[in-house]
């Protein structure tokens, strides 16, 4: 079996663990409709639209 020759030092690992935890932002689009900003390929939650089409009704 390897055993490591020396022991690993808290900030080398984690050096090496730094990149394990980084989120990236949700990408928004904007509605072409009323140009709130939305996830792609999603309806719209302020007018209810998806692809030119209503397809949620809203309460307006």
């Amino acid at each position: 079996m390897a055993v490591p020759a020396r022991r690993i030092s808290k900030t080398r690992k984690n050096k090496r663990r730094s990149n394990v935890w980084k989120l990236t932002p949700p990408t928004l689009t904007k509605c072409p409709n009323c140009g709130a900003y939305k996830r792609p390929h999603r309806v719209c939650l302020s007018c209810g639209q998806y692809k030119g089409r209503e397809v949620v009704k809203t309460a307006d």
